[in-house]
């Protein structure tokens, strides 16, 4: 099973660009893929809850929803959080540094909730290393996984080795590798954490070639990392399906 563990049903770009559900489902028929997970950022968590939630209605088979923590002086969010995971079935949630500080006074609360509901947390750090180090020591038992091995389209190989080391250090740290244009780090990252903490995303979808030509050109890019079968199914859809429990 190939499973999409990074997917976007509103994008962080300049243009906010969004998606439909049809669109996703159509993008993952044509590329080969099972499944997909879905979120959106850059609008409040409510938002962000209501817009999977009614993706995931349409093709409850094929999309799994995220929820999206980003802090508001409306109203508190932990509920909203709370109420998506045990009430609507979303199976994690989604901080982003780039719309908030990830201090501890801000996660903190986030990242104790999603250990006391047992859902990962996918977490973009914009490559601020110090902060999953504090994370992964102050949470234990809250699964973290860092998008992008660190940072988006890095080429910056000393900061991907300080993600890939703290994974090394901490159990509870899984890496994503949506975004990454460097195929040694993904052989890098199986090599050194092991293949049950590598997860396949595809950041997506883009429509430049298109949905399912960008995703399958993604997959192709993980089956030119020099991963063997095993590693390869493992990283492909096996590490995530087990951590939502599917």
């Amino acid at each position: 099973m190939i499973i999409d563990s990074h997917a976007h049903l509103k994008h962080g770009n300049v243009d906010r660009t969004e998606y439909t559900a049809q669109q996703i489902v159509e993008s993952l028929d044509g590329s080969g893929v099972d499944k997909s997970v879905v979120f959106g950022i850059c609008e409040t968590a409510w938002d962000a809850v209501e817009r999977a939630k009614q993706a995931c209605e349409q093709f409850p088979d094929r999309l799994i929803p995220y929820a999206y923590a980003l802090p508001s002086v409306e109203r508190a969010i932990l509920p909203v959080l709370e109420e998506a995971v045990t009430s609507l079935g979303f199976k994690g949630i989604k901080l982003h540094a780039g719309e908030c500080t990830l201090a501890e006074y801000v996660s903190d609360p986030v990242l104790a909730l999603a250990a006391k509901l047992d859902v990962p947390c996918l977490i973009d750090f914009t490559g601020r290393d110090r902060d999953l180090e504090r994370m992964a020591r102050t949470f234990p038992d809250t699964k973290l996984i860092v998008a992008h091995l660190g940072r988006y389209l890095c080429t910056d190989d000393a900061l991907i080795d300080r993600f890939i080391a703290l994974a090394e250090q901490h159990e509870n740290v899984y890496l994503d590798i949506s975004g990454v244009v460097m195929l040694g780090s993904i052989r890098k990252a199986v090599g050194r954490v092991g293949k049950e903490r590598v997860l396949w995303g595809s950041d997506g979808p883009y429509p430049d070639p298109g949905l399912a030509d960008y995703i399958s050109t993604d997959i192709r890019k993980v089956r030119a990392a020099g991963l063997n079968q095993d590693e390869l199914d493992a990283v492909l859809g096996n590490n995530i399906a087990r951590l939502w429990k599917l």
